[in-house]
């Protein structure tokens, strides 16, 4: 199972690019830019990684960015990423970047997707691995900072598929954003928004994604479970749920493992990713292979997972069918 894993050609829909930034990059970028770390060592930042929940992770996470300045950076950090990917056999993915954390202190908008699209370009020349690229909003900062950010993206709408929402979702609901969402849309936008793990009013939530919203595509999703409106309404509509094992084991000490067969059974779409795998210590395999070691997920059960990251992916239909035919040639080999 573990070769199997190994060799599965992936297909990766919800990782942040920040989260991909690893302690010793940490470290580098530090040094790089002249920033003092609260750390000695790559270790000591490892250990520092003691977070139960979506709030204590953020913090973190936030900080955790302020290494990051130049364009140049942008460009290793997301190279660096892809290198990964690619060893683990992931063939294409739609990466996260949140620009606000960046701009608020200083660094330019074009800074920060220059930097990342060029690796972006590199790694699909150098490393063959496919890419898209997906702008999220912080839904704990305003709707008018989004719509700003929205204007900025806009000037570099060639190098953009879609716009996502993450952060914490505390007491802020989707509809806050319903309107740079539109606007989003109109410009030809994919739409996705994290609906995280049993946050307050989850249920409400992903109602508002579903009906006023109008995503394309869900993040997380799994609570949606516990309403059958829920499921039948994602189902009849072929939306992607893209669900990450291991961040759910660290912010809800649950693998989700029987909610995403559940949701299998179900004929729903769940996804497997890696969400921010710096952190959460694990890549695309280390997802799949958890599934395999803790819930017995079966090979046909893991090829349906890969199959459904290929079906609600935004790539073109001949890229899909490529996908799709050599996902079928490994597993039937």
């Amino acid at each position: 199972m573990q070769a199997f894993v190994e060799g599965l050609p992936k297909v990766e829909l919800h990782v942040h690019l920040e989260g991909t930034l690893e302690a010793e990059q940490l470290f580098e970028f530090a040094q790089r830019n002249g920033v003092d770390l609260p750390y000695a060592t790559p270790a000591e930042v490892v250990a520092a990684y003691d977070f139960n929940d979506l709030p204590s992770f953020l913090a973190i996470y936030y900080k955790g960015m302020e290494v990051l300045h130049t364009e140049q950076d942008f460009y290793d950090l997301t190279m660096a990423y892809l290198t990964k990917a690619a060893a683990q056999n992931v063939r294409y993915v739609e990466p996260f970047f949140d620009p606000q954390p960046h701009t608020n202190r200083g660094v330019p908008f074009d800074t920060v997707i220059n930097g990342i699209y060029r690796a972006l370009q590199d790694g699909a020349r150098d490393l063959g691995i496919e890419s898209q690229l997906i702008m999220c909003f912080l839904r704990d900062l305003s709707a008018e900072s989004a719509e700003q950010h929205l204007d900025h993206a806009l000037r570099h709408k060639d190098k953009l598929i879609g716009v996502g929402l993450d952060s914490d979702e505390f007491n802020n609901p989707p509809r806050k954003f319903a309107a740079v969402f539109e606007r989003a849309r109109t410009e030809g936008f994919k739409l996705t928004m994290h609906c995280d793990v049993n946050q307050q009013n989850t249920q409400e939530h992903i109602r508002e994604v579903l009906d006023l919203i109008q995503v394309d595509r869900i993040d997380h999703g799994i609570n949606s479970l516990e309403d059958d409106r829920l499921i039948h309404d994602i189902r009849e509509r072929g939306l992607g749920l893209t669900i990450c094992p291991i961040s759910n084991r660290f912010c809800v000490q649950n693998l989700t493992g029987n909610e995403i067969r559940r949701m299998l059974e179900l004929g729903m779409k769940p996804t497997i990713n890696s969400d921010d795998p710096a952190y959460f210590r694990g890549y695309m395999t280390e997802n799949f292979q958890a599934l395999a070691d803790e819930h017995n997920y079966s090979r046909d059960e893991l090829q349906q997972l890969a199959q459904n990251a290929i079906d609600v992916s935004w790539a073109d239909t001949a890229t899909k069918d490529r996908l799709g035919q050599e996902l079928t040639a490994y597993c039937a080999a």
